[in-house]
C-alpha cells in the first residue's frame, strides 16, 4: 500500500473534529532545486536497447542539446520544521518520480502543510478540490483581499516559510458515484505556467468518512498508483538559463528560438521519467488496486493512458484507456488477472514516439 509521505499528527484540543475521529494531517514540504535525470538507466526500457537517433532528439545531449538531465524544482518532504532531514520515500514509491509527497486525508479531516522555498524563484502551494481560506490559496491575483494575513500565501519568496490549512469536507471527498476515494493536485501557482513545467506538482487523495485506513488511505484497496502524464516544457522552466550554461556543451552557442532546440526540451513523460525509465509499479494477480491518473500541460494535451493485459472501471464502465486533459484528474479501478511485466503509455502517437511509455509488474 502506498503510505503517506509526510509526518501524521493527531488534533489536539481543536473542538468538534477531534470528538469525531477526525485528524490534523501534518506535513513539512520544501520546494528545492533538484538536478533530475529523466532516463536515469541511459537506455529505453521498452526496447531494451540503447537511444536511436529519434530517441535522441529528447534525451541525447550535445554542444547545443541540454540532454536527459535538468534542473528542476520539487516539492520534498521533510521529518520537522526544521527542514534539515529529507522524509525517505518508502522503496515502493521510488516511481512517484518527480511528484510531490502523497497526501492522503479522510473527509472531515484537516490538512496543514509548513512549506519551505528552497529555490530562487517566488512559489507556492495551491491545491484543487479542497477548502481553504484566502491565506491558503497560494495563488496572487486581485481578490479583494490585503496585508501579510490575507496575501502571505500567494507568493513565497525564496527562503522564506508559510503553513497552508485546507480543510477536507464532505464536498471535497468522493460523490455518490465515485469509488472511496478519489484524486486532488497541488501545485504552484506564482507563474503557474512556469512553475509547473519546472515541476512544483503533487498528489492529494481524499477518501470517504468511515472507510479510510489509519494514515487516510482506502480500506477495500490493496495498492494505489499515481501516474501524473505531462509534457514538461523545459523551455518555460524556471532552470532554462541555467540548463543551458550547465548541461549544454556549448551554452553561448545555444539559440533558444531554435526549433530544434525547441523540440528537444518537451520531456514527454510519465511522473518525469521517459522511454521507460519509471521504476516498475507493482502488484499481485487479484490485488484490488486504484489508479489515480492525472495530467497537466498546455491546451492541446490530450493524454490516454493504456495498460496492455488488463482492463479498469472507470464510473462503472469497463475500459482499457482513459482520457485525460490538462489538470484533469481519473480515478480507475483495477484487478488485475494477466500477470507477468506489462506496458503502460499515453496512446497519442506523438506522445509514444517521445518517450511517454512505462511498464507495470504483476506478481502471480
Amino acid at each position: 500500500m502506498v503510505a503517506v509521505v509526510a509526518s501524521l499528527a493527531a488534533c489536539t484540543g481543536e473542538g468538534s473534529q477531534e470528538k469525531m475521529g477526525s485528524k490534523t494531517r501534518t506535513y513539512y514540504i520544501a520546494a528545492d532545486p533538484v538536478d533530475w535525470d529523466y532516463a536515469p538507466k541511459g537506455i529505453s526500457e521498452i526496447s531494451g536497447k540503447p537511444f536511436n537517433d529519434d530517441e535522441n532528439v529528447f534525451v541525447g545531449q550535445g554542444k547545443h542539446r541540454i540532454g536527459k538531465t535538468y534542473r528542476k524544482a520539487l516539492y520534498r518532504g521533510y521529518t520537522d520544521d526544521s527542514f534539515s532531514k529529507l522524509k525517505k520515500r518508502p522503496k515502493d514509491q521510488d516511481y512517484l518520480g518527480t511528484l510531490g509527497p502523497l497526501m492522503e486525508a479522510e473527509v472531515g479531516d484537516t490538512i496543514k502543510v509548513h512549506f519551505k522555498n528552497n529555490t530562487n524563484f517566488p512559489a507556492s502551494m495551491h491545491p484543487h478540490g479542497v477548502f481553504y481560506k484566502k491565506n491558503s490559496e497560494g495563488a496572487p491575483y486581485q481578490d479583494g483581499t490585503s496585508g501579510k494575513k490575507n496575501k502571505g500565501d500567494d507568493v513565497v519568496k525564496p527562503g522564506e516559510e508559510h503553513t497552508y490549512t485546507w480543510e477536507v469536507p464532505e464536498r471535497a471527498g468522493p460523490g455518490p458515484e465515485d469509488p472511496s476515494s478519489i484524486a486532488w493536485m497541488y501545485h504552484s501557482h506564482v507563474d503557474e505556467t512556469d512553475d509547473t513545467n519546472t515541476g512544483l506538482i503533487g498528489p492529494i487523495i481524499v477518501t470517504r468518512k468511515g472507510e479510510a485506513k489509519e494514515d487516510g488511505s482506502p480500506k477495500n484497496v490493496d495498492q494505489e498508483f499515481i501516474t501524473l502524464f505531462t509534457v514538461f516544457d523545459e523551455n518555460n522552466s524556471q532552470y532554462l538559463d541555467y540548463n543551458i550554461e550547465h548541461f549544454a556543451g556549448d551554452p553561448e552557442g545555444v539559440d533558444k528560438e531554435d526549433e530544434g532546440f525547441i523540440e528537444s526540451n518537451l520531456m514527454h513523460s510519465i511522473n518525469g521519467y521517459v522511454f521507460g525509465n519509471m521504476p516498475l509499479m507493482k502488484m499481485k494477480k487479484g490485488d484490488n488496486v486504484r489508479w489515480y491518473t492525472m495530467a497537466m500541460g498546455t491546451e492541446v494535451d490530450l493524454h490516454t493512458p493504456h495498460w496492455h493485459g488488463n482492463t479498469v472501471t472507470v464510473m462503472g464502465m469497463r475500459t482499457d484507456v482513459v482520457d485525460l486533459l490538462t489538470a484533469t484528474m481519473v480515478v480507475a479501478d483495477m484487478v488485475p488477472d494477466d500477470p507477468g511485466t506489462l506496458f503502460y503509455h499515453c496512446h497519442v502517437n506523438d506522445h509514444i514516439d517521445a518517450g511517454m511509455t512505462a511498464r507495470y509488474l504483476v506478481k502471480d
